[in-house]
């Protein structure tokens, strides 16, 4: 059982690392211990984009009056919203498994252990079988962080606290939630349990939610959440949980919150322990993998991609991530870049943005210009969205004239934020740009009225 490579995981970077290296000849075995498409298609991205759009198709028809559009009686079903979020992850899996057979690629459910290195490759067993191969790719991703906090840990156990792959399965919408950390995870689900009827409170360390979101952008998404009924306690330390409360420090205060469930959405550690990558002397960092441009590691042959290497925790840059590993075992030169990764938070208005924020050029002292408008200067957008201005904001270069970044808050914003990635990859000036023709009426129709303000 000789194999040209060996991936371990076969979440986003694993499965497509999968499918390309069966493509390009090489003899593949993938190994999960426990569902194909990872967290990503089974507890994360996929099932609350579905819970997402429920709820937004939800608010649309709640508020169908303003479009002509009367309804008497509605109400969101959680349990069907559950059913169709199944059957979506399993059509999706299905999907994934025709493509690795279809590329040959060989899967063993199972917990991957890597014994050392012989002199015929890399060992790893399986279920009590060992297979041999000449690379191994690292795609273990990465695991929910439980913060110590008093009473957490009982918390979890006692099935009052959850994790983002608890609450996906919650059959009963709590009448409150609470909600720890303001990050996209835990904005997305106080935006979808929010619109299924909780009382949803948000509690976040920082002095605003989003994370690394443009302050701006932030803002607006806060205000309007709070005109949606959802709490927010920024510049909060959660101190402990016990008998259905949450306690958390604020101004110098102790304050006591009641809630039915907690969700826990404090971020995410990359998997790098229990399965042997000190057997071979990989190299970990600061809790990840180290790998250079080529996601290689210190150890000849043997790469890390995706959460598991901590550089930018998405589903899309371990795609990419994948690919590059791929192309270089084949003998491709291929670097991986991070300057014009997208992000988004799948809320309602939805988020998104790509490069640099007006924050992080103010700290790396570019010398740059923001030009910005409301998402109201697209037709489409007046015509969908009423009551709602949104933004656009691009930061430009001002000695290069190319885009820096882009922040945009509106729906369709994910859909359009990939176009201005290739703007920044390409380091199109903002006289090309200008040159580009966007079909009309489209909401992406934004970024030129934006450019054309230059």
């Amino acid at each position: 059982m000789k194999y040209d490579l060996i991936i371990i995981g076969g979440g986003p970077a694993g499965y497509l690392a999968g499918e390309r290296a069966g493509k390009n000849g090489l003899k593949t075995l993938l190994i999960e211990k426990r569902f194909l498409g990872g967290v990503c298609l089974n507890e994360g991205c996929i099932p609350s984009k579905v819970l997402l759009y429920s709820a937004k198709v939800y608010e649309n028809a709640k508020h169908g009056q303003k479009y002509g559009v009367e309804v008497e009686s509605i109400k969101l079903n959680h349990k069907m919203v559950l059913e169709r979020k199944n059957k979506v992850i399993k059509t999706l899996v299905t999907g994934i498994k025709s493509k690795l057979r279809k590329n040959n690629v060989e899967v063993v459910d199972g917990f991957a252990e890597i014994l050392g290195r012989s002199k015929d490759g890399y060992v790893v067993k399986v279920n009590k079988n060992e297979y041999i191969g000449d690379r191994l790719l690292i795609a273990t991703g990465s695991f929910p962080f439980v913060p110590p906090i008093s009473g957490i840990k009982e918390g979890l156990e006692k099935g009052y606290v959850l994790t983002n792959r608890e609450i996906l399965e919650l059959d009963v919408i709590p009448t409150s939630l609470v909600v720890i950390g303001g990050g996209i995870v835990g904005l997305e689900m106080a935006s979808y349990f929010n619109s299924a009827g909780s009382k949803v409170t948000v509690i976040e360390m920082l002095d605003h939610i989003g994370g690394n979101m443009d302050r701006e952008i932030s803002d607006i998404l806060l205000n309007t959440y709070k005109k949606k009924g959802i709490e927010f306690e920024l510049s909060s330390k959660v101190i402990e949980i016990k008998d259905g409360k949450v306690v958390y420090e604020k101004d110098g205060k102790l304050i006591e919150n009641s809630a039915e469930k907690v969700l826990l959405s404090s971020g995410r550690r990359p998997n790098v322990e229990g399965f042997g990558l000190e057997n071979i002397g990989v190299e970990v960092e600061k809790g990840s993998i180290k790998t250079d441009e080529r996601l290689k590691t210190n150890v000849p042959e043997v790469y890390a991609a995706g959460d598991v290497n901590g550089k930018l925790m998405l589903a899309h840059t371990a795609y990419r991530e994948a690919e590059v590993c791929i192309n270089n075992i084949i003998g491709k030169r291929d670097l991986m870049r991070y300057e014009a990764i997208p992000s988004v938070v799948y809320t309602n208005p939805e988020v998104a943005w790509v490069g640099e924020t007006e924050e992080s050029v103010s700290q790396k002292g570019l010398d740059y210009e923001i030009v910005k408008l409301p998402m109201l200067y697209s037709g489409r957008f007046v015509a969908e969205n009423d009551g709602f201005d949104g933004l656009c904001k691009i930061l430009i270069d001002k000695k290069k004239k190319t885009i820096l970044g882009c922040h945009m808050i509106g729906n369709y914003s994910s859909e359009i934020i990939y176009g201005v990635a290739l703007m920044i990859e390409a380091q199109m000036r903002v006289d090309d740009i200008k040159e580009l023709v966007f079909p009309h009426p489209t909401v992406s129709e934004i970024i030129r009225e934006v450019i054309f303000e230059l």
